[in-house]
């Protein structure tokens, strides 16, 4: 621990902090003032050397900062013979730069956080062997086996076993991951039971984990642009300084008034006010899987008005699924309709055919084999030769197409459509059975998350999806979003967001990255979700949600909102002590070491405020009351036409 002490930050203010007790023993005990004199300039000595070496270094640079300031007041406080002045001057701002590093270093956690969950081996089966091997030393396409308790070496595919994986420090979710065959894996991610056998498909840096690591790394060290601003203000500030100190001491003769404004003077607090903070909030983020790519893009989120919405695999889950099975012919039953409806969708391609075939499956169906025959019908559905039957499965117009009567269909899809699904009537040798719907799941979460958008201070959540109205419609009643806009190509979705713009908007654009790209690029910020694993979700998009988590886009608002608003207490605690100070010593009564310990003191608060930004905040969940903005939504629609299968 000594050890530690005398070689880390806390070793110059020590060591400086040793010889000011000296000399004062040494006057008190001793009654030496030549030696408690020379130990006071040894202490100022030890705690100065280095920021004089940064002051010079700085104005080499042709950059007049804060370390010259302190620099010319210690040494002319000891060319005036003001030891103590000097002494406790440097040592304060010791004390204040350990603290700043300190602090900067445990703001600094989530990265090292992430690091130290990087794994070091991993277990790759060789020839029929077990054997041990660096993690970096696995190759693409080896089996590496991972075992209850021991951290994924590797991005992988499951290839067989089955286990529970902790992906908190992807994802942020604390809740163990169940993983089977097929299942993505992601290194740094830790067994929590049983026994994966796991494809090698990224290693070392081509892991989701280390894409993270560097995206923090970049985010942490960029500037907002308010600190860019502070930067600028710092630059033309400090030569103020002096100017002020070299004029009063012009028109009062006195130098250590002029010497103790140049300490007074000094905007430490201001300088870290605003770093320390953005670095926190980024930490804090990656802590909870919610990448953001440097302060200034922290700084756009805080101001973040409007929030548009990519439906499908965005408030759905993307993947269609089998709602209703109507049976229309007195003859038939459910079983009857769709098995033969799963039976001729085995011979299609179209995205609707899988549902129904899972749901035969699931419901003990016999669907195996192909049709003798399959005809699609682009926009209408498909015809099917099956048992030496004609099938047809499809909308309205396949049944007129084919001359069919719709035996009391046209109700029965009219009420499927109007409920947001995709209904298909089925057709056998010219009589309608039934009719079979599917549609794409809202997310659980879904409507929560909009009401969370709303309780951080968004004022529109806009639905943009290339589906037909009354799907988009039957969505937006169910998650109350405040407007929805159907039928739209990428390019439509382009010119929303710059429509929401145009009203004076800051806009976030969530969405999968591909068809919503251009949208993405135009919004103030593009919001990537369920990156982990997407290498270029995480290097592109402003903010990265790691876990498939739609409630992470709430929680990013509002911890961009919290990291500026604690920016902003930063700065203000740093200009009034900077102004309360230089009043003090103008007035009379503030000493230089006085004025140095209440500005050490100021830097000590800004730290501290900036390090609430760490702690984890308790979900707060707002009211979902989706009726108001789903009547709006649905007032609001784009009226385009129905979209058909095909």
């Amino acid at each position: 621990m000594t050890r530690i002490w005398w070689r880390g930050q806390w070793a110059v203010p020590v060591a400086s902090g040793a010889l000011i007790l000296a000399s004062i023993a040494a006057a008190r005990l001793f009654g030496s003032n030549q030696v408690a004199d020379l130990l006071m300039v040894a202490a100022a000595v030890v705690a100065g050397a280095g920021i004089v070496v940064k002051a010079m270094r700085a104005l080499t640079a042709r950059v007049i900062g804060i370390d010259l300031l302190v620099s010319v007041a210690a040494i002319g406080a000891v060319i005036i013979g003001e030891y103590w002045e000097a002494a406790a001057v440097t040592f304060l701002f010791a004390i204040g730069h350990a603290l700043e590093h300190a602090t900067l270093t445990k703001t600094r956690s989530a990265l090292a956080e992430l690091v130290a969950v990087a794994p070091d081996v991993a277990v790759v089966l060789r020839d029929g062997d077990q054997v041990e091997v660096p993690a970096a030393a696995v190759a693409p396409g080896e089996t590496v086996l991972v075992k209850n308790g021991a951290k994924v070496p590797v991005d992988g595919e499951v290839i067989g076993g089955t286990g529970a994986l902790d992906e908190a420090s992807i994802t942020g979710e604390s809740i163990p991951v169940e993983k089977a065959e097929g299942d993505q894996v992601f290194a740094g991610t830790v067994s929590r039971g049983g026994l994966l056998q796991v494809r090698a498909t990224g290693i070392g840096a081509d892991t989701t984990l280390a894409r993270i690591i560097h995206r923090v790394e970049e985010a942490q060290d960029a500037k907002a642009k308010t600190q860019a601003f502070m930067d600028r203000f710092s630059a033309w500030y400090t030569p103020g300084i002096i100017v002020l100190a070299v004029v009063v001491g012009l028109l009062t003769g006195d130098v250590v008034l002029a010497l103790t404004l140049l300490v007074i003077g000094c905007p430490g607090a201001l300088v870290i006010s605003i770093p320390v903070s953005i670095v926190a909030g980024i930490g804090r983020g990656a802590r909870d899987g919610i990448l953001i790519k440097g302060g200034e893009y922290l700084e756009t989120s805080a101001k973040i008005s409007a929030v548009a919405l990519d439906k499908t695999g965005t408030l759905t889950e993307g993947r269609p699924h089998l709602t209703d099975v109507v049976v229309l012919d007195p003859a038939a039953d459910r079983a009857t309709v769709l098995g033969w409806a799963a039976r001729a969708e085995a011979g299609s391609e179209h995205p609707l055919a899988r549902p129904i075939i899972d749901a035969a499956r699931a419901e003990g169906l016999d669907v195996t084999g192909l049709p003798a025959h399959t005809d699609p019908v682009p926009g209408k559905g498909i015809l099917a030769a099956l048992d030496g039957r004609r099938v047809a499965v499809g909308n309205l117009p396949l049944l007129v197409a084919e001359g069919i009567d719709d035996g009391g269909a046209a109700a029965t899809v009219e009420r499927l459509a109007g409920a947001g699904r995709t209904p298909m009537v089925v057709a056998v040798d010219g009589r309608v059975l039934g009719v079979v719907a599917v549609a794409d799941r809202v997310r659980a979460d879904a409507a929560q998350m909009v009401a969370n958008l709303h309780a951080a201070g968004v004022k529109k959540v806009v639905m943009l999806t290339g589906d037909q109205p009354l799907v988009a419609r039957a969505v937006a009643a169910q998650v109350g979003v405040d407007e929805v806009r159907a039928g739209l190509l990428p390019e439509d979705k382009l010119d929303a967001v710059r429509e929401l713009q145009a009203e004076g908007h800051v806009v976030a654009m969530v969405g999968d990255g591909v068809n919503d790209a251009p949208a993405l690029a135009t919004a103030d910020i593009g919001v990537a979700m369920g990156a982990a694993g997407t290498g270029v979700a995480i290097e592109t998009a402003d903010i990265a949600l790691m876990g498939d988590q739609l409630l992470k886009l709430p929680e990013a608002v509002g911890l961009a909102r919290r990291t500026v608003h604690n920016m902003r207490q930063n700065i203000a605690v740093a200009l009034v002590t900077v102004v309360l100070l230089l009043a003090g010593v103008l007035l009379g009564g503030v000493t230089m070491a006085v004025g140095m310990l209440v500005h050490e003191a100021s830097v000590l608060i800004v730290i501290v405020n900036a390090m609430r930004l760490l702690r984890r905040r308790a979900a707060r969940h707002a009211p979902v009351n989706p009726a108001p903005a789903a009547e709006r939504a649905l007032r609001s629609s784009a009226e385009a036409p129905a979209a058909t299968r095909g």
